[in-house]
């Protein structure tokens, strides 16, 4: 069995609030191998988000270990997690988080002009994740020119601009109508298994669930049992 591209150790994540402190993840291990698309499912508040932001090096443990591949980040500087967030990870986000102003092509190309990529590598990646997510055709149109399904494959193309070996998506079919939220979720399935990246996606939707390789879940922070690393 290959080794797991994203692993996390007894991660904790505490806040200290007025009325006391607040546990938001507590204890989990889990881990995610390349081609494996896991699905962790857990209502809203049960610490999906916080638990991926500290996958994705985007919030920092209160304890535990987040390994990347061979690296483990909680002794990264912030300059070293912006760069493994820009070449190893892929973000995928429920508000899409494109930026208005720019095209589709130009937001996909954004990751890659931030590591400096080629012009004419840069325009050839670009072509090629259009024709990936099934948008050739819009590649000059704006967000606001797009459905929110169109939207969320610019998201996903812009995730993948670098070929990252870890892709994290935090309820990316949330703003979608049930049948586009199916359409996404096999998009993403099927482009983990071809790019054998290893994907983490959360939802509180247990219909996403059967997209899974494998379903973890999440409940106030724990996981639920039996849902630990295999």
């Amino acid at each position: 069995m290959s080794a797991p591209v994203l692993k996390c150790v007894s991660l904790s994540r505490s806040y200290a609030q007025a009325g006391g402190q607040v546990d938001a993840v507590t204890d989990v291990d889990l881990d995610v191998r390349p081609g494996e698309l896991v699905v962790l499912r857990g209502p809203s508040g049960s610490g999906k988000t916080t638990l991926l932001n500290m996958l994705g090096g985007l919030d920092r443990p209160t304890s535990g270990e987040v390994w990347v591949g061979e690296r483990e980040l909680s002794a990264a500087s912030e300059d070293e997690l912006a760069q493994l967030r820009s070449s190893t990870l892929g973000f995928v986000f429920q508000t899409f988080a494109l930026l208005p102003m720019l095209t589709a092509s130009e937001n996909i190309e954004v990751p890659l002009r931030i590591v400096r990529t080629d012009p004419d590598e840069r325009a050839a990646r670009v072509r090629e994740l259009l024709e990936l997510v099934g948008l050739t055709a819009h590649a000059n149109q704006r967000p606001d020119e797009l459905s929110g399904g169109q939207q969320q494959r610019v998201g996903i193309a812009r995730a993948l601009a670098n070929r990252p070996s870890v892709l994290i998506a935090d309820e990316p079919t949330g703003q979608l109508d049930s049948r586009t939220a199916a359409a996404m979720m096999k998009l993403l399935s099927d482009l983990v298994h071809e790019q054998g990246a290893g994907g983490i996606v959360s939802t509180h939707d247990p219909l996403m669930a059967s997209f899974a390789d494998r379903t973890i879940e999440l409940h106030d922070g724990r996981l639920a049992a039996g849902a630990a690393v295999r």
